[in-house]
């Protein structure tokens, strides 16, 4: 098993090479950093997860991605596709916050109005309101109670 002396003690060479953790955990080392991954089985087939980029994520945190992802694989769901599901969430959580909802709107109507209109426009909604709205989600925008 691996230690996080190892880890951080693991240089880069001119080839990738391999450091074993458990569990198929284990850590790839490029030229261009140390990249967590995982070789699993899933329906017969070998596959290969990614779990993060070391130091962003530790080696503690990496296990538990692992454990994890060990938990899909005995509800036979695969960690990959899980993973591929979430983040599409994600991106489709970020198109539907209050500022890109905003932005598209100030784009739609730029049109019809006045160059300074439009800048002073877009400029109170980048200077008062998305720092208070900026990244909620739509749906949780709602008028306030009178």
């Amino acid at each position: 098993m691996l230690t996080d002396i190892t880890v951080r003690q693991a240089k880069s060479r001119d080839k990738p090479y391999k450091i074993s953790d458990s569990g198929g955990l284990y850590l790839l080392i490029k030229p261009t950093g140390k990249y967590w991954r995982m070789n699993y089985r899933f329906a017969g087939k070998q596959k290969t997860l990614a779990i993060g980029v070391y130091p962003t994520v530790s080696l503690v945190e990496a296990r538990k991605k692992r454990d994890t992802a060990k938990e899909h694989l005995a509800n036979d769901t695969d960690p990959a596709l899980i993973k591929a599901i979430n983040k599409k969430a994600k991106l489709h959580a970020a198109e539907n916050t209050f500022k890109a909802i905003a932005l598209e709107w100030h784009t739609k109507h730029i049109h019809t109005w006045a160059a300074s209109t439009a800048h002073n426009i877009k400029r109170y909604l980048e200077k008062d309101i998305f720092p208070w709205l900026g990244n909620r989600l739509i749906k949780d925008v709602t008028a306030p109670l009178p």
